[in-house]
């Protein structure tokens, strides 16, 4: 049975090669004047981009100051110094140039300067909700994410580990500009990771004991064999403007949640269980989802079989006839074979790490807590079960 539903995704896209040279029109239909521009690493300085967005800019007669050094999961001091520097120019739009953590970041920013007496950080505690956000954009250089047409933002508080998320209708961003071939001197590594990511959101709202429509289940099948098929194809020949865009176009895709509609929201606990691992370790998202998700998956499949059944099925081409406990779990067996083609994980031992059984106790805790006592879709987790998860994910 469906669900009822409301569809909103404004962002508007602008997609191809030499669309950043756009960006002073853009950021002028949507009433910027004095922009903040967040980045990464000085790869967009080296490559030229930063010298085409500031001639676009200055076209356009935009003033700007730069705030880079955003590192993957972002961090709350980055937040509080691009809120500082926002106050002082006088900033009225947040342009990103960068990935997820670029464009999460930029958000938080954005709500920090909307709202300039309240502490960012009490939104993604959760002890509030956003009234107000200065309008942000981006350019985007990694397909990963999602963070360009989604609602959300996730920030690390450094000092004390926690990674938090916030949803908030406030932060979509008002254009996206993506050119695929900005991704073309990504690393074999971060286009895996970003891979991982992107069929990791479509599968949280894919796995699901409430709802679903069978055009939604199209387009979310559609979405997961294509950016299979691609990931593959950039592992062996990393330089495919096509490949690049296919996989640009389907992180958007993923988490502008076109691929929920119709159920109860998805399920989301392999990102909950991630974020704490990545708090603590620093690890890489993308990575982190694949370390999880086959343990989240054989831990939960027999409460949700006949999604994982055509998942198998439809996604993976699992074509052997058996039991539907047989063809689940073959299919969760092709999961983890496609994590090990592109040189991802499909464990935390394999991404070098071995939890004590205190630190799986931490996490799950910790996991609970910020999930409001429990978690899930496919099957509900509580704290005990997130921590059998995080111990066979550590042990396999």
């Amino acid at each position: 049975m469906a669900y009822n539903f409301d569809f909103y995704s404004p962002t508007e896209v602008v997609f191809g090669r030499d669309t950043p040279s756009k960006v002073g029109k853009y950021i002028n239909k949507y009433h910027g004047h004095k922009i903040l521009i967040v980045y990464g690493s000085d790869r967009v300085r080296q490559n030229g981009l930063m010298d085409v967005i500031t001639k676009a800019l200055a076209d356009d007669s935009l003033t700007y100051k730069m705030l880079g050094g955003v590192v993957p999961n972002p961090c709350l001091s980055k937040v509080y110094e691009g809120i500082t520097l926002g106050k002082r120019m006088g900033a009225d739009f947040i342009l990103a140039v960068g990935g997820g953590s670029v464009i999460d970041t930029a958000k938080a920013i954005a709500y920090g300067l909307a709202e300039p007496n309240e502490d960012v950080w009490t939104l993604f505690a959760h002890q509030r909700t956003a009234k107000a956000c200065l309008p942000v954009a981006s350019v985007l250089t990694i397909a990963a994410a999602g963070s360009e047409t989604s609602m959300g933002s996730v920030i690390t508080d450094e000092k004390t580990k926690e990674k938090r998320a916030y949803d908030d209708d406030l932060a979509r961003p008002k254009f996206a500009i993506m050119d695929p071939e900005l991704t073309l001197s990504v690393s074999d590594y971060q286009t895996e990771c970003g891979a991982t990511d992107i069929m990791m959101h479509t599968m949280e709202r894919y796995f699901t004991n409430g709802g679903n429509m069978a055009i939604t289940d199209a387009v979310a099948e559609g979405l997961l064999r294509t950016v299979k098929t691609n990931a593959q194809v950039l592992h062996a020949n990393p330089q495919l403007y096509e490949a690049r865009a296919e996989m640009m176009w389907a992180g958007s895709l993923s988490h502008n949640n076109l691929t929920g509609c119709g159920n109860d929201g998805g399920d989301f606990a392999t990102h909950m269980l991630e974020h704490e691992l990545s708090g603590m370790f620093d690890i890489t998202h993308g990575a982190g989802l694949a370390a999880i998700w086959p343990t989240w998956a054989r831990y939960v499949y027999q409460d949700d079989l006949p999604r994982f059944i055509s998942f198998a099925q439809n996604v993976m081409g699992v074509t052997e006839k058996g039991s539907g406990e047989m063809i689940a779990l073959t299919g969760i067996a092709k999961m983890v074979q496609f994590y090990h083609a592109i040189g991802m994980p499909a464990t935390i031992s394999e991404l070098g790490i071995t939890l004590t059984d205190d630190q799986c106790h931490t996490l799950a805790h910790n996991c609970a807590v910020a999930a409001g006592g429990k978690k899930g879709s496919a099957k509900v987790l509580y704290e005990d079960d997130m921590y059998q998860i995080y111990k066979k994910a550590s042990e396999a």
